[in-house]
């Protein structure tokens, strides 16, 4: 079972940066591929990146590709979600997720079984 914590969201302006944070408690952590997700108002949950257990393997939405970065440390039971140059169409609430056990390297369309409660971030113009 993996427990989710996620933070770090606020409100920023267009152009500016956020860092999402996710911790991770409870067995697994290490074992799981790790995932970003969104939500908009009146929309669906969306994906928006993904890890391998390792950290070696990433998956984008092609709408956040060169802007956001994923990465996790396995140590700390942690997992990021920099998000650069943020325009307004970022907005909604972000949510992390954890597909355990899962050892693959391929990411990209995964079914996820944990889920944190999400933290909301606004993007003003």
């Amino acid at each position: 079972q993996v427990q989710l914590v996620e933070s770090g969201g606020g409100l920023v302006q267009t152009g500016g940066s956020l860092r999402l944070s996710c911790a991770a408690s409870g067995r697994g952590f290490s074992n799981s591929a790790m995932g970003w997700f969104r939500q908009a108002p009146g929309n669906e949950r969306h994906f928006v990146a993904a890890i391998s257990w390792t950290g070696v393997k990433t998956y984008y939405t092609d709408s956040v590709k060169g802007r956001f970065t994923i990465s996790r440390d396995n140590s700390k039971n942690m997992v990021y979600l920099q998000m650069n140059s943020l325009k307004p169409e970022d907005t909604a609430v972000y949510y992390c997720a954890a597909k355990y056990p899962y050892y693959e390297t391929y990411v990209g369309d995964l079914r996820y079984d944990y889920w944190g409660q999400g933290t909301q971030v606004t993007v003003s113009s």
